[in-house]
């Protein structure tokens, strides 16, 4: 029940916020990202988010064509340096149906912690359908990488690279 007062919430900041307007712009196509179990068919918590940001006043499309094809560990439960690589997100994706004419995505997840996941899916997007344009949000960032959050609904910008043979989230 706190998803759409939270997705409501998101959308007001838009309209403060030229970033995070900017992002959910007209003509974006919202896509969750899958969680680490393969072919779920329970919605998953980022199709949730993406489904109540569409319907609390951005009217954009929701697209579920991104997909797990195998099973990844579930980075909240496994020990740091057993987490899925980059490259393990990558190829356990697949672009399952085409999106349309649509050129500019929103990859929409529910934490970001290092940003391996957000990376893995940017790239199999690219790969499958050149040339697109591709952001990111995330519901939840983890606090490791910053030294003071306000507050949950603390509006962040910022990038995932690639740095280092592994992905670096700034902040």
């Amino acid at each position: 029940m706190w998803l759409p007062a939270y997705a409501g919430s998101v959308y007001r900041a838009s309209l403060r916020d030229r970033q995070l307007r900017a992002l959910f712009s007209p003509g974006a196509v919202l896509v969750p990202v899958p969680g680490s179990a393969s072919c779920s068919s329970a919605p998953w918590a980022s199709l949730q988010l993406a489904v109540a940001l569409s319907e609390v006043g951005f009217t954009l499309r929701v697209w579920t064509g991104l997909r797990r094809r195998v099973a990844v560990r579930k980075s909240a439960t496994a020990p740091h340096a057993q987490r899925p690589t980059v490259r393990q997100h990558f190829d356990s994706f697949s672009v399952t149906l085409q999106p349309g004419a649509a050129r500019k995505f929103v990859l929409i997840d529910d934490v970001i912690t290092k940003g391996r996941t957000l990376l893995a899916a940017s790239l199999r997007l690219q790969v499958e359908l050149p040339p697109v344009e591709i952001s990111a949000f995330a519901l939840i960032r983890t606090a490791g990488l910053v030294q003071h959050i306000d507050h949950l609904t603390q509006i962040c910008h910022g990038w995932v690279r690639w740095a280092g043979g592994d992905a670096r989230r700034e902040p």
